[in-house]
């Protein structure tokens, strides 16, 4: 493998999570890093029940509780992390994405841009074109979608390298300050996805499927792109990767 697991050392969080937030979030955040370029990488919030066929409609909002999660969840990283939330945060352009950023960011006691960011939604990091991938999404479901995907054998999608090292490169180039931390917020699939690439893996389960309101966070060496390692920790394990691996 080319990927590393380690442990990092950090203070474990004194305050007790929010309500509905996945528990490996406070294992994650018990090995966060000091004064490093932070993002957090999450899927949305509590989002309203998709309809019968299992399919998540893109205009499916936020429940109630979903909108407390949000915001509770901005407010804890503000409070307990060593880490300034007052930067710009990039999201999906759907609704539920930015809703679940702008709710954080309200938690956090801030207001900044949220730039909508087309590889954060399909069509975009995976897919090219979507009149071929997404009847095969539909017939398939999600999870087959992403293990075909992972093996290289859906028309209309990008080789799985390449959807990582798309959003790689999103990333390393709306790294905040040292000392802070950005908010990136997608969907299960692209997240999926972006962590079966970094971890080398060839196929998931659906206990490997991020929940609501889960997220990874990653950071970069001072270096460029090509020469970097991306460092990320995700449920309560830590992972490096050099980015040139994606350069295939």
């Amino acid at each position: 493998m080319t990927y590393l697991n380690k442990n990092l050392s950090s203070h474990p969080p004194v305050a007790p999570a929010p309500a509905h937030l996945p528990e490996s979030m406070m294992a994650s955040v018990r090995l966060l890093p000091e004064n490093e370029r932070l993002i957090l990488f999450t899927r949305h919030s509590l989002r309203e029940r998709s309809d019968g066929n299992g399919f998540a409609s893109y205009q499916l909002p936020l429940t109630p509780k979903g909108r407390v999660l949000a915001k509770a969840w901005g407010r804890w990283l503000s409070d307990n992390l060593n880490y300034s939330m007052d930067v710009d945060s990039i999201s999906s352009p759907i609704q539920r994405c930015i809703d679940t950023a702008r709710l954080m960011q309200e938690g956090a006691g801030i207001s900044r841009d949220i730039s909508h960011q087309s590889l954060l939604v399909e069509p975009g990091s995976l897919v090219t074109e979507p009149e071929k991938a997404s009847a095969i999404f539909k017939e398939i479901g999600a999870l087959n979608f992403i293990n075909r995907f992972l093996a290289g054998s859906i028309e209309g999608t990008k080789q799985a390298y390449q959807g990582g090292l798309d959003i790689l490169s999103l990333f390393y180039h709306h790294q905040p300050q040292h000392g802070h931390l950005t908010l990136a917020v997608s969907h299960d699939t692209l997240l999926s996805a972006f962590l079966a690439v970094m971890m080398q893996v060839d196929e998931i389960d659906w206990n490997d499927w991020p929940k609501m309101m889960e997220g990874v966070f990653l950071w970069f060496d001072d270096a460029p792109l090509d020469q970097a390692k991306a460092h990320f920790i995700w449920r309560g394990q830590c992972y490096e990767r050099l980015v040139c691996d994606l350069f295939i």
